[in-house]
């Protein structure tokens, strides 16, 4: 045996978190969320069929893509895993709006420049609202490696 058997280089290990855990589909509630075709989804409907003599009882998912608003179905055994996603909300002031960007303010300080303005009607009014000169609290979602800002109010004065 050689003496440098047991040296392990533990210098990049990240913490192992994963983008999913899994439950399984019988335990899935409405409102939450659940991972359908590799899109990170809020559960708006749930059904469960009891199937034949040698069967599994079958849920009927029905679910809402939480960054396009796409409409996704799935059908899976109650037994079965599925994915559901790790969600993660924040509130942050924005400060800027550059090129399409939000220029955002994190907690320390600091400042977070990679969220992009919506392409739709709330990053429309987000724009109008931030060039009428409101101070505006901004809500970031991020999952499964994306972010989007989703919603906006006017900041408490």
């Amino acid at each position: 045996m050689s003496d440098n058997e047991h040296d392990h280089d533990f210098g990049t290990a990240d913490a192992g978190s994963s983008k999913t855990y899994p439950m399984q589909c019988s335990a899935l509630r409405k409102n939450g969320h659940v991972v359908i075709k590799g899109r990170p989804c809020k559960i708006v409907e749930m059904s469960t069929s009891k199937t034949g003599k040698h069967g599994h009882a079958k849920v009927h998912l029905v679910a809402i893509d939480i960054f396009t608003g796409k409409k996704l179905e799935d059908l899976s055994p109650s037994t079965h895993n599925m994915d559901v996603p790790h969600v993660v909300r924040n509130e942050y002031i924005l400060i800027n709006i550059e090129d399409g960007f939000l220029s955002l303010m994190l907690t320390d300080g600091s400042t977070k420049d990679d969220v992009k303005l919506p392409d739709n009607e709330t990053g429309e009014s987000m724009q109008d609202e931030f060039d009428e000169g409101k101070e505006l609290l901004v809500t970031v979602v991020s999952s499964m490696g994306e972010e989007h800002a989703l919603t906006f109010k006017e900041a408490p004065k």
